[in-house]
């Protein structure tokens, strides 16, 4: 099988890139022809070193582009991704491809849509977010800080300014999602789509084509499996993004309420502010892996205090893994790794009372122990390997596969031959 990922990033800069990266070598070692495209580079070096074509534009995303205005132009259309996509594809044979889109809205831009639909090949999109339907790719008002239940593209939705930075900014993802819908095509474009939660599921289905398939697959995550920690349980703790729609200043009023130490790992804007209302809060910056997951292992409970949707937050995973037990908002994609009672609490999104009261029940270090315990064997009797993740998604590239085999052909070919060689 000849699989075609296509993705921002070239490299690991977040969730969605590791996912397309980590499949790439996944399936590369399995025996698949892997192309990598992408807009953004450099590209990473186990890509080459694993014999995986890449097809790297080295463009600009948001966080690197020199001049705003060209950059706006390439967001709302990216008329050399388009390009480049559609020569990619045309050397494919639709008897052995399949082309698996991981991400377009940081870079790439809808444009790829044309060319995914000119090359007739089987199509199969991962919602990592929220972009396929929803303007700002969350369902968040970041003005009013509150997850927004508008109509995609309603009028209600088009003078609402929910847009981090400002109205304008906002304007643009209109006019990139007018493009999206009008001139790519592309939300009625994958007949399959891949989820990686349930309420990301119920949330995209009434905005999405009657007809669309959804496959959960979780994400991989790569947790080295250890005994349980001995000892008595730490300290709470917060993992991420240091920022509103984290909720990590809820997290601090409910530290201080619960009258409990918080401490954070990561750091964002919200960073200053919290360290300087609550003095009491250990701010640790950024950690490398090993010490994160070390520091997840020694907590008493991560608390995860999101107060918009997610994805598929890989955190709460990761700290079961370890053997912690979560506290989980109750209006986020985390809670589905959460039994309420068993490995961890939900609790009411943004209400810092009902956060303090978990607090307070894992306090007992009976409790935590117990809890932790509970996270730890759950998690280790079904656990979101890289193994079982590519088992899943194999299954849906062959159902993608004989649908699109049981279709006419879009038009004749003459697939080349193409060299595994990396290509910038």
């Amino acid at each position: 099988m000849h699989v075609v990922l296509v993705a921002d990033h070239a490299f690991i800069n977040g969730g969605q890139a590791k996912v397309a990266i980590d499949e790439a070598l996944g399936l590369a070692a399995r025996g698949n022809r892997v192309t990598l495209f992408a807009a953004v580079g450099p590209a990473d070096p186990r890509l080459e070193a694993a014999g995986i074509r890449v097809v790297c534009l080295g463009q600009d995303d948001v966080s690197t582009a020199r001049n705003p205005l060209v950059f706006a132009a390439q967001a709302i259309w990216n008329r050399t991704a388009a390009r480049r996509l559609a020569a990619e594809l045309c050397l494919c044979d639709p008897r052995d491809t399949i082309v698996h889109v991981h991400a377009f809205a940081k870079a790439l831009s809808p444009s790829i849509g044309v060319s995914l639909r000119r090359s007739g090949l089987p199509l199969l999109y991962t919602m990592h977010e929220f972009f396929l339907v929803c303007p700002n790719g969350g369902f968040y008002e970041y003005p009013a800080e509150r997850i927004c239940h508008r109509r995609p593209m309603s009028l209600d939705c088009m003078t609402t300014n929910c847009d981090a930075r400002s109205y304008p900014r906002k304007v643009l993802r209109l006019v990139r999602h007018a493009g999206l819908d009008h001139v790519a095509g592309l939300r009625a474009l994958f007949s399959r789509i891949v989820t990686i939660s349930e309420l990301q599921e119920r949330v995209v289905a009434p905005y999405l084509p009657a007809g669309t398939s959804f496959h959960r697959i979780d994400n991989p995550i790569a947790v080295e499996r250890m005994p349980r920690r001995e000892g008595l349980p730490g300290d709470f703790l917060f993992v991420g993004r240091i920022s509103t729609e984290k909720g990590a200043p809820i997290f601090a009023e409910a530290a201080r309420l619960a009258g409990v130490r918080p401490v954070f790992i990561g750091d964002g804007p919200q960073r200053e502010s919290v360290a300087a209302r609550y003095p009491e809060a250990v701010m640790l910056g950024w950690k490398g892996p090993a010490e994160v997951s070390e520091a997840m292992r020694q907590a008493r409970a991560l608390v995860f205090p999101s107060v918009w949707y997610e994805g598929q937050p890989l955190t709460v995973y990761e700290a079961l893994a370890c053997g912690t037990p979560v506290i989980v908002s109750d209006e986020c994609a985390g809670r589905e790794a959460v039994e309420d009672g068993a490995n961890g609490f939900w609790f009411r999104t943004g209400n810092a009372e009902a956060l303090a009261a978990h607090l307070r029940r894992l306090s007992d270090d009976d409790v935590a122990s117990r809890m932790g315990q509970a996270a730890h064997d759950r998690y280790w009797a079904k656990p979101l390997t890289l193994d079982a993740h590519l088992d899943r998604l194999i299954d849906v590239y062959e159902v993608v596969r004989r649908e699109a085999s049981a279709l006419p052909a879009p038009r004749t070919r003459s697939p080349r031959p193409r060299s595994a060689v990396p290509v910038s």
